[in-house]
């Protein structure tokens, strides 16, 4: 009797080592993701304001010289998404005011006049495992983590953000 108690010990710990494990390594994936996620936000809120004030205060014009907010937060995001390049995230860049919102001003004296720009900075991250299934479940997660960062600039002081 005492042999068979001892076997069903090991058998009780294989039981539970059994239902676990997975459980275990879900939240491994998580703790992975998070962190991943964690490192991405870090370093993108320490370089999208270095971005903004390097590319977006004076912007370089097209081929006739003119200045346009679309160039200069394309611009932005080029340069963002070659710093961000080591995560696997996708940036995105939208400039808000400048030129006058709705080009009223365009044509007159004021449009002349820089006025206050803020860059939206988007930082997009898909957890991992992505397009991964086995035996036809989808084990991807059906949502991305994403993070945002406004930056204002005024392009008459430059080096600075408001």
């Amino acid at each position: 009797m005492g042999e068979t108690c001892r076997a069903e010990d090991r058998a009780q710990a294989t039981v539970e080592m059994a239902v676990v494990a997975p459980v275990m390594l879900v939240l491994a994936l998580i703790v992975y993701n998070v962190m991943m996620f964690v490192s991405a936000t870090a370093r993108f809120d320490r370089v999208a304001p270095d971005v903004v004030l390097a590319h977006g205060v004076a912007p370089a014009g097209d081929a006739t010289g003119v200045l346009s907010g679309a160039s200069a937060a394309a611009q932005v995001e080029k340069q963002l998404a070659q710093a961000m390049d080591g995560h696997e995230v996708r940036v995105e860049v939208v400039v808000e005011g400048g030129e006058g919102s709705d080009g009223s001003d365009r044509g007159s004296l004021l449009s002349l006049v820089g006025s206050l720009r803020t860059y939206r900075c988007t930082l997009r991250y898909r957890p991992w495992p992505q397009g991964l299934s086995i035996a036809g479940v989808d084990l991807g997660a059906p949502f991305e983590l994403v993070h945002s960062k406004a930056v204002t600039v005024d392009p008459w002081k430059s080096g600075v953000i408001v």
